[in-house]
């Protein structure tokens, strides 16, 4: 089976993430999308994240009625902080029938030479790149035939800018599914944090 892999925070998931998923479900050769939950990105240290379980909990409510979509917590029982090379290669290790594709945005891709030895990803699998707005092509890999661009429409919301949003009393309604948002509320998530 050919499986995306959609590596993030999601800190919380929002309508882009499942915008740009379905997006690669329905326009590529994948089969399942698996929800990469990072406990920890190397690049964003600093980052108030919201307990791991909670995110996980958030993401299977978000997905709950597409077939396409799976949430794993894999990273969870690696070694911290979370790096790239490290999960697919026990991913690889642990299920050899299966074909892994990360994908990235447009913005770890002009990073991402500075990943932790990116010539395994690369050596091992064809990475998707969807463009962000901002965002270009990074030339050091402008002729890497593995790293494979696509025009995915996107909206321009962030889960920093819902976290903000919640901060300041404002609504959610549409930015995060409708299951998302009210077990948001429900739980007083992100408030004052």
């Amino acid at each position: 089976m050919n499986i995306g892999l959609f590596f993030g925070s999601f800190n919380p998931v929002h309508t882009g993430h499942l915008l740009i998923a379905d997006y690669f479900i329905e326009f590529t050769e994948l089969d399942k999308i698996w929800f990469v939950v990072s406990p920890q990105n190397p690049f964003k240290i600093n980052d108030k994240l919201l307990d791991e379980n909670a995110r996980i909990e958030l993401l299977k409510l978000a997905i709950k009625n597409n077939s396409h979509f799976e949430v794993t917590d894999v990273e969870f029982n690696l070694n911290k902080p979370s790096y790239t090379v490290n999960t697919l290669a026990h991913l690889r290790k642990q299920l050899p029938e299966h074909t892994f594709f990360p994908i990235i945005g447009g913005d770890n891709l002009q990073s991402f030479h500075l990943w932790k030895n990116y010539e395994d990803i690369l050596m091992h699998h064809e990475i998707f790149v969807y463009r962000r707005a901002g965002y270009y092509s990074n030339p050091l890999f402008t002729n890497q035939s593995k790293i494979k661009v696509f025009d995915v429409p996107l909206l321009n919301i962030s889960s920093t800018y819902i976290r903000e949003m919640l901060q300041a009393g404002k609504s959610i309604k549409y930015l995060v599914p409708e299951a998302v948002e009210e077990f948001i509320k429900r739980n007083n998530l992100y408030a004052g944090s």
